[in-house]
């Protein structure tokens, strides 16, 4: 039987068809209402709802209709923020970046004509750059707001829509950083009160910047590194067919480094991302071809960042190969070598992210706190933050120069404490294991389970309320915290491990986050850790019923 076709739903796509600017969108949803009823589920789907604009801006597959990233979702996104903007009295020019994904230039010059017309100056980045540039360019050149296109490690049918605010509605700690509450539920309130695309007026293209704003930036992010210090290190490098590499190569010679060995099939932006499964550094044989190049060249270093480089991963060589860092191992590296340069400031990370950075903070006598999951909360712990980050292979080592995490200050950092151990016969790995010596092995994992329906994540964070875990490895929980109604998180924890379960924000995902500490000989520590965490995931798996 044919699907049933709901007559007031074609009635929507033929009225959002009709003020559809772009030829190309109109024709393509123009071939699903043709299709019908065979396609009834495929018009649903587009018109279930509008994309959300929530704290990390819009993001969707690229297609037409109200639930898809496109050409009239992004006018009247630009539509609403800069409506916003004015109701908030905000001041100055909105300045916008962009990837080099699929439609990512197209919104970000249809933004610039919708800011225009409204009688707002537009900032255009010249071409196609880093996230970390955008947020940079926000603070520098005194916006009241910033737009960067872009869906960051998503597939490539993927686009998105990130705002960060100056620091006139943003204040000091939000200066440059992505918007929170009550912001994003203002704009998105603004959005939906765009009765149509057709209304929007449509003014000049705005100015698209020099070379300056970039060069700018490179000198900025050389600087974040101690002068003079060593520099004698081979790297392999991969911007994983993303816009980060030649601002990379670019940071690395200003700040006195060799060039980096650039993984050629990757090496140039290419939307298509043709030679990984899913653009993602942490996902499995992502930078399979970044380790091929660091063992062909004897690298001391491996680094990948992901295709807007605002992430940063690591890869250190050891006995058998090469070894990614987790998040987490990095995170404490770049925490360690910030507080001994005598960086000052509160070091953050959020509540999912290892505790060992939080136990070396107090162990040097430093100011230390955690927040919730995101970079939108981490760089607002503080008006003087001196370091943030996430395990998700976020990092913010320069927040007075950017305050979101930035793969690239990530990539140079990690490159100078590499170069300085280096000096005197010591690796990255070497550090890990003086770390763990003094503070116990931390080793963290993640459960993440993916659903169809929605529904399953609601009904298993219930199945762990209603039933927490009395032990955990066989030693008593000790403690139980409940963000509940302000947050949907859960944490257990016992003397030796840690567990912090919630629903993914950005995809269908249930996740869990684990820890444990081991002590002892780093070595033996890492292989019983090993086995704890996995009899851990067993236990929560258990516990959530999935």
């Amino acid at each position: 039987m044919a699907p049933q076709v709901d007559v007031d739903l074609i009635a929507r796509a033929e009225a959002w068809l009709a003020d559809d600017p772009d030829p190309s969108a109109r024709a393509e949803l123009r071939s699903v209402l043709d299709g019908l009823p065979g396609t009834a589920a495929e018009l649903s789907d587009r018109f279930a709802g509008p994309l959300t604009f929530g704290t990390a801006g819009l993001r969707g597959r690229l297609r037409a209709g109200p639930n898809g990233m496109n050409l009239a979702v992004v006018t009247r996104a630009a539509a609403g923020l800069v409506g916003w903007l004015a109701s908030q009295g905000g001041e100055g020019p909105l300045v916008i970046g962009y990837d080099a994904r699929h439609g990512s230039a197209e919104f970000a010059e249809r933004t610039a004509r919708v800011a225009t017309g409204a009688g707002r100056e537009a900032l255009l980045l010249p071409g196609p750059l880093p996230t970390p540039v955008l947020a940079y360019a926000v603070r520098a050149l005194g916006a009241v707001a910033g737009v960067m296109v872009t869906a960051s490690h998503n597939p490539p049918q993927d686009n998105g829509y990130k705002v960060y605010l100056g620091a006139g509605l943003g204040g000091p700690a939000g200066a440059g950083a992505q918007i929170v509450p009550p912001a994003d539920a203002g704009i998105e309130a603004a959005i939906r009160a765009v009765e149509n695309v057709s209304s929007v007026p449509l003014g000049g293209p705005g100015t698209v910047l020099g070379a300056e704003i970039l060069q700018g930036y490179v000198r900025s992010a050389a600087a974040v590194l101690t002068e003079g210090g060593p520099r004698d290190l081979t790297i392999a490098y991969t911007p994983m067919h993303g816009v980060g590499g030649s601002t990379v190569t670019a940071a690395f010679a200003a700040a006195g480094f060799p060039a980096p060995a650039v993984v050629a099939e990757q090496a140039e932006p290419d939307p298509a991302f043709p030679t990984v499964a899913f653009p993602n550094p942490e996902e499995p044989g992502a930078m399979d071809l970044l380790l091929a190049l660091a063992a062909e060249t004897g690298a001391d270093l491996a680094i990948a960042n992901d295709p807007d480089a605002d992430r940063c991963a690591v890869a250190i060589p050891v006995a058998d190969g090469w070894r990614p860092l987790r998040g987490d191992e990095l995170g404490a590296l770049l925490a360690d070598h910030l507080i001994r340069r005598g960086d000052p400031g509160l070091y953050a990370t959020t509540i999912v992210s290892s505790s060992l950075v939080g136990r070396l903070c107090a162990a040097r006598g430093v100011p230390y706190a955690e927040t919730l999951t995101g970079f939108k909360w981490i760089v607002r712990a503080a008006d003087e933050l001196a370091f943030g980050y996430e395990e998700a292979l976020g990092y913010c080592v320069a927040p007075g120069m950017v305050r979101d995490k930035d793969g690239i200050t990530a990539a140079l950092t990690v490159a100078e404490l590499a170069a300085e151990l280096k000096t005197r016969g010591r690796t990255l790995a070497d550090r890990l294991d003086e770390l763990a010596a003094e503070f116990g092995l931390h080793a963290t994992d993640q459960l993440a389970v993916r659903v169809d329906d929605l529904a399953e994540i609601g009904r298993a964070m219930t199945r762990a309320r209603r039933n927490p875990p009395a032990t955990l490895l066989g030693a008593e929980v000790t403690e139980t915290v409940d963000l509940l109604p302000e947050n949907d998180v859960l944490t257990f924890r016992t003397a030796t491990a840690r567990v912090v379960i919630r629903p993914s924000g950005t995809e269908p995902k249930l996740k869990a986050y684990l820890e444990v500490v081991a002590e002892g000989d780093p070595v033996a520590a890492r292989t019983r850790a090993a086995a704890d965490l996995k009899a851990l995931r067993a236990e929560i798996a258990a516990t959530l019923g999935v």
